[in-house]
């Protein structure tokens, strides 16, 4: 008896680790009522709802100061020409200040269980990207979320520069243009592509998990979609509506 429970737990596991995991996109903002995107509300809402994980987006001001916002501008800002002190005076939609990468991964702290999905964002030079890395690696560790943390970017740089300072960093690339072999050619872990570059390239998923490489899609909010790519046996799905696909 005790060996068929065993064996069942076991079963449960596996199967557990095999489905498909939920990722919210720039935390869970899309709520009634709305709260901001990339708000620590929206992380703190993602923990609530505990799937497995939570996107949001790093820049670095002009002063050097690690913030959390998706486009290169905060209204009117350029945030990497502007300081911190004029960026955190215009507000969040939801009241909110415009977050620190050190505040937000504050709030990641306090649930273990989130998966804290760190995308740097692409900027203006190599030197300035090797330095936001620097940073960003530098806050994780200093918080004790190295565990607790993957990196995802758009720029090849940035992911083998994470590498290099960090060669047990789990990361993914985002831009699409690199077959799964090309990936671990690269020495990184994974793939995040938007889901029309699998629907383009249809065995890029099953090559993927073959090589032992991780597999996730963006930004997947239709359910026949979502659907598809679980068939095809994706990883990880980051999305804006976790809530409904959970």
């Amino acid at each position: 008896m005790k060996k068929v429970f065993c064996i069942l737990s076991l079963t449960t596991i596996m199967l557990i680790n095999a489905q498909t995991q939920i990722i919210a996109h720039r935390g869970f903002w899309n709520t009634q009522p709305k709260t901001s995107e990339n708000s620590i509300k929206a992380l703190e809402n993602a923990q609530k709802l505990k799937v497995y994980g939570s996107e949001f987006d790093v820049h670095m001001t002009k002063d050097g100061k690690l913030v959390i916002n998706h486009d290169e501008h905060h209204g009117t800002m350029e945030i990497s020409e502007s300081n911190f002190s004029d960026l955190k005076k215009l507000k969040l939609s939801n009241g909110e200040e415009l977050p620190t990468l050190r505040d937000y991964l504050k709030q990641g702290k306090k649930d273990k269980e989130v998966r804290l999905i760190i995308e740097i964002k692409p900027t203006k030079s190599k030197e300035r990207e090797n330095q936001i890395v620097t940073k960003v690696l530098k806050t994780v560790k200093e918080l004790g979320l190295d565990n607790q943390s993957d990196y995802i970017s758009f720029s090849l740089n940035i992911c083998k520069e994470i590498k290099k300072q960090n060669p047990a960093a789990k990361v993914q690339y985002l831009e699409g243009n690199l077959s799964p072999q090309q990936i671990k050619a690269e020495g990184l872990n994974g793939l995040d592509y938007h889901y029309s570059v699998f629907e383009k390239n249809p065995t890029w998923i099953s090559e993927a998990n073959s090589l032992g490489l991780i597999t996730n899609t963006w930004t997947v909010n239709d359910a026949k979609v979502y659907e598809d790519l679980k068939n095809q046996g994706i990883k990880f799905i980051t999305t804006n509506i976790p809530d409904q696909l959970k």
